[in-house]
């Protein structure tokens, strides 16, 4: 018997893709989006910060919900350690252009003129770059030049990046002013404290069919304890710590349940 089974679960508990309605209010995520709007409407420059897991891509898929795609035009690229060539390409394809050249000045020439043409039809293009600590310190230099017309007087593309702690850094070093200068928005992403952490777990509990409370406060520490706060591992320990009492037919976690699970993860 799967553990969904044995413990009545309607559907996945701890699910990576859970839909926008069924996201726990996390401390920060409002004020995430916040200034994620706020910099948005000026067409400015937004960030958030976080450890690996801190829900950092959540946070994006909040905010970006929230706009209508009628009046947005949202573009959404995964950083890597590639070339400016490379990410220029990839806003290409987001922005449903022909990006096949390398040349940076022909790549830029095509962004401009898809964002001029997104803002002529009364849409606000909307670019976002998730895992951005990755990107090299020259396409932050760059990355400006494909936002900004009339003498830097029209900012037409807001550009939100998220990434880990040290794009903070990157951001600081002097080649990137001119997109570090345009930043009026930063939030950055904590782990749980303890009663957050409580909420979460029953949260997730709830919306996957199950009433009962199935981790006693001394697995949620130990769950607490395990992630250090951090979302993305919570539930693997939860999941995991799920599987182990279910095999064990135990009709709650115990904090056993949760150091076993630890050891199936990194």
């Amino acid at each position: 018997m799967s553990y969904k089974n044995f413990f009545g679960f309607q559907k996945e508990p701890f699910p990576q893709d859970i839909s926008l309605d069924d996201l726990y209010p996390l401390p920060g995520l409002q004020a995430a989006m916040e200034r994620f709007l706020y910099a948005m409407n000026l067409g400015a420059v937004s960030i958030i910060t976080g450890d690996v897991g801190s829900g950092k891509s959540t946070a994006l898929r909040y905010a970006a919900g929230k706009l209508h795609p009628s009046q947005y035009k949202v573009v959404y690229v995964v950083a890597t350690t590639g070339s400016i060539a490379d990410i220029l390409r990839q806003i290409c394809n987001g922005f449903d252009v022909d990006g096949q050249t390398n040349s940076l000045a022909k790549l830029t020439r095509i962004l401009r003129n898809a964002v001029l043409e997104i803002t002529q039809r009364k849409q606000i293009p909307v670019l976002i770059i998730d895992e951005a600590s990755l990107m090299r310190l020259e396409i932050f230099a760059q990355l400006h030049t494909i936002s900004q017309f009339d003498m830097d007087s029209k900012p037409l593309l807001p550009i939100v990046l998220a990434g880990q702690n040290n794009l903070i850094d990157k951001l600081l070093f002097h080649a990137s002013r001119p997109l570090s200068s345009r930043i009026i928005g930063r939030s950055h992403l904590e782990g749980l404290k303890y009663k957050d952490m409580a909420g979460y777990i029953k949260h997730h509990l709830k919306i996957a069919g199950v009433k009962e409370q199935l981790f006693p406060d001394e697995a949620i520490l130990a769950i607490h304890q395990g992630s250090g706060g951090l979302l993305r591992r919570a539930n693997l320990l939860a999941k995991g710590a799920l599987v182990a009492a279910a095999h064990e037919k135990c009709q709650v976690v115990s904090p056993e349940h949760v150091r076993m699970a630890s050891t199936e993860i990194m």
